[in-house]
């Protein structure tokens, strides 16, 4: 809790807005994605579909392959309570929508499907992309399949399974617009699955990464992250850090409050 304090403080020190930035990439991100306001119709699927796990009282047993949970001090969970802890935040689903509607990804990669609240996200914002995701506990995945079945998400595909046998599977001859990273808050592990993925980029692909301030570690992966010699533009709006690889722009790093 305490680096998490600190982490958030020195982040508003240097954190800023659309104000100084030069980049008309990055400018038009900021006030057209960032910085915009959610369709309401898309707002209201996504609540649907959070209000249907927060109200199963069912229970599942999780196989976790990360660094385990903070909160569940057992392998056996609620359902219910998996989506409120463990999904995404509103702020961050919003955005999340956004940036989709916005860039309009024709293919997609989550890393950590969990309940699929974000992978939602990634469809409703743009229901034509091609979405691949990851999950690692088969029974947290077939709930996930569950939901986008009665939703009627039809272009997702859930790989179950250990990341270090699904990803490359996933990788394998394929380009990705965007790359969603949400499954292992690890440093040795997000740094390995940034390093595989940097094979499946082309030049306007987009890299997020969750929690990027949660520990130390993984700020220790952000920084090599974006000091990476691939990475030309990197944001960081404290919870995700967003990497693109536009061999178009010199290098250059914000910190941008939202």
């Amino acid at each position: 809790m305490y680096y998490q304090l600190k982490s958030y403080l020195l982040f508003l020190l240097k954190s800023t807005n659309q104000h100084g930035v030069h980049s008309p990439f990055v400018y038009n991100l900021i006030t057209k994605c960032f910085y915009s306001n959610t369709n309401k119709q898309k707002l209201k699927q996504l609540t649907e579909y959070r209000t249907n796990l927060l109200q199963n009282n069912g229970t599942i047993l999780v196989t976790d392959f990360g660094k385990g949970s903070k909160v569940f001090k057992s392998n056996k969970r609620k359902i219910s309570k998996i989506a409120t802890v463990a999904g995404i935040s509103n702020k961050r689903a919003s955005l999340l929508i956004r940036i989709t509607e916005y860039l309009k990804p024709n293919s997609i990669l989550e890393i950590g499907t969990s309940l699929g609240i974000g992978t939602a996200c990634l469809t409703i914002g743009n229901p034509k992309s091609k979405i691949t995701t990851l999950e690692g506990c088969p029974n947290t995945a077939k709930i996930a399949q569950i939901q986008f079945q009665k939703y009627e998400f039809n272009t997702i595909n859930i790989n179950i399974g250990d990341f270090k046998n699904t990803l490359p599977q996933a990788l394998k001859n394929t380009k990705f617009d965007m790359i969603y990273f949400d499954g292992n808050h690890q440093k040795k592990a997000t740094i390995n699955y940034f390093e595989q993925c940097l094979h499946s980029i082309h030049n306007d692909t987009v890299f997020i990464f969750d929690d990027i301030h949660w520990t130390k570690e993984m700020n220790q992966a952000w920084q090599y992250i974006k000091n990476h010699k691939k990475v030309t533009v990197s944001i960081d709006t404290y919870f995700w850090g967003f990497v693109f690889f536009r061999k178009e722009q010199e290098k250059e790093h914000f910190t941008i409050r939202i």
